[in-house]
């Protein structure tokens, strides 16, 4: 049987996502998903199986240089949150949002644009918004996978339509090689106002915030909130030191934000010579993301045990708990980037190829329709919005005329699939960090957000549907916008009836 460059390319990833869903266990429904690529690829041999698992899977994972980059950034964030935390500025930040956020309306919101204003990096933008919110969430009982929904819903999609961004640089890298006759970041602004999935996640996550409505899993979850019970992991050991103030949290976020951004931009050559835009275009965000956070680590350690608020020796004891705290997400994130080295030995590139120049034959004013189910399939499947349009942006920018309104639904369409697939996998990143980031569990993180996320993709499908032969970005947009607050409404009634019953 032929495994390679067909539909069985993608059953491993189906086989992990089905089994985590069906026993709410992560691990060793990854395992298993990776265990079924590496005998695909090795022909049902179970020792080509064992070798092609262990040398081109985890080892292959685990040595390149962008995941192992992503790796350290991770390891250091989670020594920022314990030095944090032991120097008691979470408890500090929680104090002063207790007298200045009184609301659920608010809290919600607050965590939105810090999300909003965090949008340089998703993997940075989880942590970060996770760690400063988790204070002033919990005091207004609100579920920590509410939380996890709203740091996620803020990452890849902010990151998707931010054109200083690591997003905007990969996508930038991505195109810049085809003949379109623009820049790879010149397509990437062009087509940001057609990325329905970004823009209308933006639109559903302040309505559902303000109309205070939940449904599905996340209303359950919130239920229990309110009960007492927030669906946190626990291990959050916030210190309450006299002397730590509101500035210990801020002052070492604020940190982390300028060096990582400088870090960037002194990777992309900006101080060679390249502009802003330019430096942050051809970056290495597995570079400079780890550049920038060593050193605001080794500032806020100065920076605290300055203030008084940790001695040495309990800053130096940060380094261990902070790698402990981020284990688990280590594991899953080496777990699902093995299973996306299986699916790529697979073929899954060139399968989806296939079924992309066929559909391109037979429709033409809904191809941007199927561009994002297919996007969103793939990116679902493999848990990389990246990966996802490195595939498809090569295949769909032959597909229509260089310039054209088409060829800009068509790109922002594989954009916004990818970035939708991405958003609802659980074998996602971005998804496993938003979880570590509220520290809740992953599997009902997923399960939570899946029909808040569904139900934008639903309307962003027919948007693309709309745009397909409108091609006006404006009203296609604005007929996207009523879609939403129309389907919310209508949603907020039905929660209501069943709740009257």
């Amino acid at each position: 049987m032929e495994f390679v460059n067909t539909f069985w390319a993608l059953v491993p990833p189906l086989v992990a996502i089905i089994l985590a869903l069906i026993t709410k266990e992560t691990y060793s429904s990854l395992f298993i998903g990776i265990l079924v690529g590496a005998l695909f690829v090795a022909g049902m041999n179970p020792v080509g199986a064992l070798d092609t698992m262990i040398n081109d899977g985890f080892v292959g994972a685990i040595a390149d240089g962008w995941n192992a980059g992503i790796f350290m950034f991770l390891v250091i964030l989670g020594i920022m949150v314990a030095l944090i935390n032991a120097a008691g500025g979470s408890a500090s930040f929680g104090k002063w949002a207790a007298k200045h956020v009184h609301t659920k309306v608010g809290a919600l919101l607050a965590t939105f644009l810090l999300g909003i204003l965090i949008f340089v990096d998703d993997y940075f933008n989880c942590l970060t918004v996770g760690s400063v919110m988790r204070p002033v969430t919990d005091l207004q009982k609100i579920s920590r996978p509410k939380l996890a929904y709203i740091i996620d819903a803020t990452a890849a999609p902010i990151c998707m339509i931010a054109p200083v961004s690591s997003w905007a640089a990969a996508v930038s890298a991505t195109a810049a090689d085809l003949d379109t006759g623009i820049s790879g970041l010149q397509l990437f602004i062009r087509a940001i106002p057609y990325n329905f999935y970004s823009l209308l996640t933006i639109v559903f996550v302040i309505a559902i915030s303000v109309m205070g409505f939940d449904y599905g899993p996340m209303a359950k979850a919130e239920l229990e909130a309110l009960r007492g019970n927030n669906s946190s992991l626990g291990n959050e050991d916030e210190a309450v030191v006299e002397r730590a103030s509101l500035w210990d949290m801020l002052i070492p976020i604020a940190l982390l934000i300028v060096c990582c951004i400088i870090g960037m931009m002194y990777v992309g050559g900006f101080w060679n010579g390249a502009s802003i835009i330019d430096s942050f275009a051809d970056t290495d965000a597995s570079v400079g993301l780890p550049w920038g956070s060593i050193i605001a680590l080794i500032l806020t350690f100065i920076y605290l045990i300055c203030r008084r608020v940790v001695t040495f020796k309990e800053a130096t004891a940060c380094i261990v708990k902070g790698f402990n705290a981020m284990v688990p997400a280590l594991l899953i994130l080496t777990f699902a980037l093995t299973l996306k080295n299986m699916t790529g030995a697979l073929g899954a590139s060139v399968y989806v190829e296939g079924l992309m120049k066929g559909a391109a034959e037979s429709l033409y004013s809904m191809l941007p329709a199927i561009i994002f189910l297919v996007a969103c399939g793939l990116a679902f499947a493999t848990g990389t919005s990246w990966g996802t349009f490195g595939i498809l942006i090569p295949i769909v920018l032959p597909i229509f005329p260089a310039d054209s309104a088409l060829l800009m639904i068509g790109i922002s369409a594989c954009l916004a699939g990818a970035v939708c697939g991405d958003h609802i996998s659980p074998i996602s990143d971005t998804t496993i960090m938003a979880s570590a980031g509220a520290n809740c569990d992953h599997i009902q993180h997923v399960s939570t957000q899946l029909p808040y996320a569904l139900t934008v993709a639903a309307i962003s499908f027919v948007s693309y549907v709309i745009a397909g032969f409108l091609q006006n970005a404006w009203v296609c947009l604005a007929i996207g916008i009523a879609m939403v607050i129309l389907v919310l409404f209508i949603l907020r009634s039905s929660v209501g009836k069943k709740a009257q019953a």
